[in-house]
């Protein structure tokens, strides 16, 4: 239990066992295959598999595939085949689902993505949502960010923000509008953050009637087929952040008579620049289109960026509340640039101690990206 046997901290994602969650731990059953293993190494293992089970879930960070778990890459949507979290978690992740453990891999070489773009001799890129990131890009990589105007005027428009008091009102409200438009003709792409989520947004049209596709990590074949048709009248896609990059919708004829494509982000993002890549999917070359973005008092934006404590009592807000509570969107923005401030502090803290790391291993002799042994 939370607090009374360990604590959590939100910033870091840390566990630690209380005291009396190490009494508790050491009154269980031990099994034959554990006797021989350290008490220190104990805590930590039963720490880990509490971090698991609070921050790792099933059709969410991951995914179970021919009795493997396989990565989903967070900010794509996209299976990370080949990848493996470090530090016992993967295997962690592997008991708790009941397939084979497997073996931890050591690493031969490393590099942090910054060292690896700065040994480049030349550094460029062109993205749509860069110029919030200005500050770190001209900082880190030496790269100034220049705007450049867009080759017909930007036709695409937001829609006020709708807060609802919990995640079962904001669905409700999501399918409502998506039916409103899907009878009107218009096509809408729907974001989600999840695979699970997708499939319960999936499973809440068809209850409607509501004929639509679903673009997620479990439909990676079909994805150019299904980007391809978006545009098209009355058509309605659940996507994930599979949609958030760089892909052009083309409109069908007619559609931009009728107002065009409709974004809807169903929940924000830890980073803003996934959520405007989510809303880009619209309104593109001079296209009309619209976005809105629904919000819910119980979305895990507010635990994550403002704490377990203001959470509790922001859920508690929405349980009394019926109807929109658009007032409250201010709060999932504060939440959301602190989630940003602090991976900006992890990103500078991790660069900080590799230059440490690598001057000392210089100093030393080593060569910094391949004696890096634990």
């Amino acid at each position: 239990m939370e607090e009374a046997d360990y604590e959590y901290d939100q910033d870091t994602r840390k566990v630690e066992l209380t005291a009396s969650g190490r009494q508790l731990m050491r009154s269980l059953p031990t099994p034959d295959i554990l006797r021989d293993v350290g008490l220190i190494d104990l805590y930590h293992y039963t720490e880990r598999a509490i971090k698991v089970f609070r921050d790792f879930h099933l059709d969410r960070q991951y995914v179970v595939r021919d009795g493997e778990i396989v990565i989903v890459d967070e900010f794509t949507g996209r299976l990370a085949e080949g990848r493996k979290w470090r530090d016992g978690i993967h295997q962690a992740i592997e008991a708790k689902e009941n397939v084979e453990v497997t073996i931890p891999t050591g690493q031969a070489a490393r590099i942090t993505i910054q060292d690896l773009f700065l040994r480049y001799r030349y550094l460029a890129g062109m993205t749509g949502t860069a110029r919030t990131s200005a500050r770190e890009f001209r900082k880190i990589y030496g790269t100034p960010v220049v705007r450049i105007p867009t080759n017909r005027p930007v036709r695409r428009q937001r829609l006020p923000v709708r807060v609802h008091g919990s995640s079962e009102q904001k669905w409700k409200a999501i399918v409502e509008e998506v039916k409103q438009l899907h009878d009107q003709g218009r096509p809408v792409l729907i974001g989600t953050r999840s695979i699970d989520k997708s499939e319960t947004l999936s499973r809440l049209l068809t209850a409607e009637g509501i004929a639509h596709v679903v673009l997620n990590a479990n439909e990676i074949a079909k994805e150019a087929e299904i980007v391809a048709m978006a545009g098209y009248r009355g058509r309605v896609t659940v996507a994930t952040n599979m949609a958030g990059r760089g892909t052009d919708i083309k409109l069908e004829g007619g559609v931009a008579e009728l107002g065009g494509l409709q974004v809807i982000g169903t929940e924000m993002h830890d980073a803003a620049r996934i959520d405007r890549q989510l809303y880009g999917r619209c309104g593109r070359q001079g296209d009309p289109g619209t976005y809105r973005q629904y919000l819910a008092l119980d979305d895990e934006i507010i635990r994550t960026g403002l704490g377990s404590k203001r959470a509790t009592k922001t859920e508690m807000i929405g349980q009394r509340t019926t109807g929109a509570v658009d007032r409250y969107w201010r709060l999932f923005r504060r939440a959301q640039r602190k989630v940003e401030r602090n991976h900006l502090r992890d990103r500078k803290m991790l660069l900080h101690h590799e230059k440490e790391r690598k001057k000392m291993q210089r100093e030393m002799g080593q060569d910094p990206f391949l004696d890096t042994a634990d």
